[in-house]
């Protein structure tokens, strides 16, 4: 018989708490989570032909440095998240179609995992490609944002493909 999960962010009485991670053993940590931006054809291939340059600069590199610096102030916006030093964080943007998959990872030495951190950065990096190229159009969709995989702490995750 499998043992009932708890809601961790929650005490006994029902009210909100950030976990107690004092207790915990520091452990490499590692996540990796993806986010997809779909943009129209006609679009996907003019930033192609432009090598994604538009009057704003480069949409890849303003990405990139967006994800990185939004995964290191996810404890910032996200109420019950840890404040956490991140060790890396690396954003990758592959090419699909007429799609861009958003990767990010982020690793750290610590008592508490990245899996908010991961997606944090792989979303704003997807909200940079659409703040980027909606002049093109607005016809542009953000979807599959989830976690990939979680490595440290009580269990590893990892999504098949």
């Amino acid at each position: 018989m499998s043992e009932q999960k708890t809601m961790s962010h929650v005490n006994s009485d029902g009210q909100l708490k950030m976990v107690d991670v004092s207790g915990k053993l520091v452990s490499q940590r590692l996540a990796v989570a993806q986010a997809i931006v779909e943009l129209p054809e006609q679009v996907f291939n003019q930033l192609t032909s432009q090598n994604f340059q538009v009057a704003k600069g480069s949409v890849l590199q303003t990405a990139i440095v967006a994800g990185i610096m939004a995964a290191k102030k996810t404890g910032d916006l996200i109420p019950l998240c840890h404040p956490l030093g991140l060790d890396a964080v690396n954003i990758e943007i592959q090419f699909r179609k007429n799609e861009l998959l958003v990767i990010c990872q982020a690793n750290i030495v610590a008592k508490t995992g990245v899996e908010m951190e991961a997606l944090m950065g792989a979303s704003v990096a997807a909200l940079t490609i659409y703040d980027m190229c909606k002049a093109l159009s607005h016809d542009i969709v953000i979807k599959e944002i989830k976690l990939l995989e979680k490595r440290g702490g009580k269990n590893d995750f990892k999504r098949e493909a």
